[in-house]
């Protein structure tokens, strides 16, 4: 058993995270291929992420490498083939050119209410996220997360931020564009209202009026952009 499960073992990649359950030995004699897993960890030819998971160690230039980020937690990203979560928040501020700074903990965005949890060394916390979640919308999901917690992406300035965010948007195909403003729906209201000017900003003649008529005309959003970044803001309450 010990041979048959190192030599299964050894044909995975490095920083893979796995379970016994992804060996049919398991199904037979369960202890003891837990038995030998916990014994490879102790021998170092395995590392154990947490109860139950573990993953072979991959060395760099200056030592050993954790799993990446999706490996540590694509058990809460993915169920039965379909997408139930994605990676979001500072990871996604880093991802798309926002910051530069490597998060210290991740986010995950989740359709159901979850509890924060800690998972060997990476602490791991759930953001609402009011939209169904599908493999084509998680990119533009990211993208209204980042202004939904505009005011909190670090060591950057209102306006770089701004910008970065309007070239994201000029990416956007016009089916993609249809699709973030109704996504966007589901959103705060602040989300909605710079996602209106930023939008309007690229194209006066872009259609905003479902954006513009959901939000309160009486509610104002602090931001700090510049009126040259961002010259519509005052239509859309922004300061």
């Amino acid at each position: 058993m010990t041979d048959l499960l190192k030599d299964k073992i050894g044909k995975l990649e490095t920083g893979y995270v796995f379970t016994a359950d992804e060996f049919e030995e398991t199904a037979k004699s369960p202890t003891t291929v837990s038995r030998v897993l916990n014994e490879f960890v102790t021998e170092g030819f395995l590392r154990k992420l947490t109860k139950g998971r573990f993953y072979k160690p991959k060395t760099g230039k200056f030592g050993e490498l954790p799993p990446d980020d999706y490996e540590v937690v694509k058990d809460l990203l993915v169920k039965g083939g379909k997408h139930i979560g994605y990676l979001t928040g500072y990871l996604a501020f880093n991802e798309l050119g926002l910051t530069t700074q490597v998060p210290f903990a991740l986010q995950i965005g989740t359709y159901d209410e979850k509890k924060g949890m800690q998972r060997g060394a990476y602490k791991i916390s759930f953001i609402k996220q009011r939209n169904t979640i599908t493999k084509d919308n998680i990119s533009l999901l990211k993208l209204l997360d980042c202004l939904r917690f505009f005011k909190i992406i670090p060591d950057a300035m209102p306006d770089v931020s701004c910008r970065r965010l309007l070239y994201l948007l000029a990416q956007l195909d016009d089916s993609q564009k249809k699709k973030v403003k109704k996504l966007a729906l589901k959103y705060t209201p602040q989300t909605i209202a710079l996602l209106g000017a930023m939008l309007e900003t690229l194209n006066p003649n872009e259609d905003t009026t479902a954006l513009f008529k959901i939000l309160n005309p009486m509610t104002s959003y602090k931001i700090g952009i510049s009126e040259a970044i961002l010259p519509n803001q005052k239509k859309w309450n922004i300061k």
